[in-house]
Parts: C-alpha cells; sequence; structure tokens
C-alpha cells in the first residue's frame, strides 16, 4: 500500500496545475506548502482571487455585501449572503486579498449576528442553531477576520454545548436560554429530534478548532472535549450517532462545497485539526477514506451543488481536485 506521503506527491501535478487557479491555491497553502516559498504561495492565492472560483462569487456580491436578498441571508438556499459566505470560507477567499470579502464579512456580523454571539438565520436570538453558528464562525475565520463579535460567537458556541449559565427553552425571563432549534447542551438540536446532532458537532468543532489560541477558554476546551466524546461514541465510521429516523447515507458521500449537510471526510477533518489524526479511533475513518480513492491519490465527487450556488465544482462520479484536498489534508494531519 501507497505510504500517505506518496500518495500527497502523487497529487502534486495534477493539483497545482496553473490553469486551475482555484484549487491550485489551497492545496498549496493547504497540502504543499512546505514546497513552496512564502512569494509563491502569495501569488497563488492572488491568481485564486483574480480568475478562480471566488472571483466568480464575489461577482455576485452587492456593494452593500449581501447577495440574492438583503438581510439575515440564509434564503434563498444556497445562493443567498449565509451560503455564499460560506463556500467562499471553503474556497480560500481571504480578507486581506479583496475588500470585497471583508465587507461580506462585515455584513453578515452586522445582520446574521444577534447580541451575545448568535449567529442566526433570523437575526434574533431564536434563530440559532449548531449547523449555522459553526459554519459562519468558521468561514469568517478561515478568511481574516478577527472581528471581536467572533470570541462572543465562540464563547456562545462553547457555553451552548456545556450548558453553563444558559436556562431551560422553556424559561423565557432568563436573559441566556436555548432556543427553538438550539435547544440544550452537549450539541441538541429539535431538528434532530432534541437529540445531539453529529451534523451540528461537525461544524461547531471545524470552528473550535480553527479559534486562535488566545481566543480559546476553558469553555471552549470544555466544549471541544463532550464534542470529541460524541464522536467517538460509536465508531465514527458508522455514522450511528443520535438520529431520530434512519441514519443519512450522506454521511458516506464526499462532496463539495459543506453546508449543513455534513460527510464523514469532515468529521475527520474536524479531528484532525484538533490534533486527533493519530489517535486509534481514527483508525476506521483512515480506511474509509483511503478506500474511496479512484486512483492513488485522487478521490471522486459523489455530493454537490451544481446549480444551486454560485459555480460548479466538478461532476458527479468524476474525479474532483476540491475532495482530493480535503482528503489529503486529512492524511497530511496524519504526518
Amino acid at each position: 500500500m501507497s505510504t500517505f506521503q506518496e500518495l500527497i506527491d502523487t497529487s502534486q501535478d495534477w493539483l497545482l496545475d496553473p490553469s486551475d487557479p482555484g484549487p491550485r491555491y489551497v492545496a498549496m497553502r493547504d497540502i504543499y506548502a512546505d514546497r513552496h516559498s512564502a512569494v509563491e504561495l502569495d501569488q497563488a492565492a492572488v491568481e485564486a482571487h483574480a480568475r478562480g472560483p471566488i472571483r466568480h462569487v464575489l461577482e455576485h456580491m452587492t456593494p452593500e455585501g449581501w447577495w440574492s436578498k438583503a438581510g439575515p441571508g440564509y434564503s434563498p438556499k444556497y445562493r443567498s449572503t449565509v451560503w455564499a459566505v460560506t463556500l467562499l470560507g471553503q474556497l480560500g477567499a481571504r480578507v486581506a486579498l479583496d475588500e470585497r470579502v471583508g465587507t461580506a464579512c462585515q455584513y453578515v456580523l452586522e445582520n446574521a449576528y444577534a447580541e451575545g454571539g448568535y449567529f442566526s438565520h433570523s437575526g434574533t436570538h431564536s434563530g440559532t442553531f449548531d449547523c449555522l453558528q459553526g459554519n459562519l464562525t468558521w468561514a469568517l475565520l478561515a478568511m481574516g477576520c478577527r472581528d471581536a463579535l467572533l470570541v462572543q460567537a465562540l464563547e456562545w458556541m462553547a457555553r451552548s454545548q456545556t450548558g453553563e449559565g444558559v436556562a431551560l427553552v422553556t424559561d423565557r425571563k432568563a436573559p441566556v436560554r436555548y432556543h427553538s432549534m438550539k435547544c440544550g447542551p452537549d450539541y441538541r438540536c429539535s431538528a434532530n429530534g432534541r437529540l445531539p446532532c453529529a451534523w451540528g458537532a461537525t461544524k461547531v468543532m471545524m470552528a473550535l478548532g480553527l479559534a486562535p489560541k488566545e481566543w480559546q477558554t476553558e469553555l471552549t476546551r470544555e466544549a471541544t472535549a463532550r464534542g470529541v466524546a460524541l464522536f467517538f461514541s460509536v465508531d465514527p465510521v458508522t455514522a450511528a450517532w443520535p438520529c431520530d429516523r434512519n441514519i443519512n447515507r450522506d454521511w458516506w458521500k464526499f462532496g463539495f462545497p459543506l453546508f449543513y449537510i455534513t460527510d464523514l471526510l469532515q468529521v475527520a477533518e474536524a479531528l484532525a485539526a484538533l490534533g486527533l489524526a493519530n489517535n486509534p479511533r481514527m483508525g476506521s475513518l483512515m480506511k474509509l477514506i483511503l478506500k474511496k480513492q479512484s486512483a492513488p491519490g485522487r478521490w471522486k465527487l459523489e455530493y454537490g451543488y451544481a446549480g444551486k450556488t454560485w459555480g460548479s465544482f466538478g461532476t458527479l462520479g468524476q474525479e474532483n481536485k476540491w475532495v482530493t484536498v480535503r482528503a489529503l489534508r486529512v492524511l497530511k494531519a496524519v504526518g
């Protein structure tokens, strides 16, 4: 069997093709940074913003910073502001390289954020839930936004998992309480029958794993520990986490981009970002990732949003650079 490093080497020429600047930049940044100078990385980033899908997404943004419809930006799916910003984070967009990215981040903080750290589909406290909270916190951090409001977003996201200082849904007079969707600690969501939701937990863990060290607290560490405990409460490859219906088969479909639907590869990404890539309990996930190769160092697109969001990122069933970068990101973390 090829070593992980051999798979990374095998993919290099394909992923770093200059004619495809979008995935080229993300691959160079996340997989091959140690093989390139800072100047080369900067040039790749500039190219991705000038000619890649980042440019396409930003061309559809209004000067005020919104897509499709002004306001909190959750509707319509998957083209309004929430989805466009989440997509830009996955494409590698950076505040420092295009002022429109900063404008979009600021618009989200002014319209999809409620006082106290709640990212919300309605702009109010009651509209918060984990997958949205995690996706937007992660995306803004990934794009280089360091607004102080994100410190509050991380704190609420963590506190809502530990339950510290958060009243029950029914305590409507409490200044800080759970709401209709984010209904309880330990990643509970009413969309999952008030059970812990592994989709939402994945998004939250992605954000917690990206939080600057100086922003991490006992709360964020405790929330992270609870998320790890949830993921390792079963063999992760089974996706047999608490669920009020049949296990969603999309867990086993590796995709790009990712919105609230989650795949097992993103679970592996989240755990790897937290330094757990070599944990023995990751073994089944690693075997799944390797098994899904269509050729050494290449993975297919099995789930996507073609025709639904801004841009197309490959054809279903065909080898895909974006998915391959995601898989190699995990393998590289193993070292």
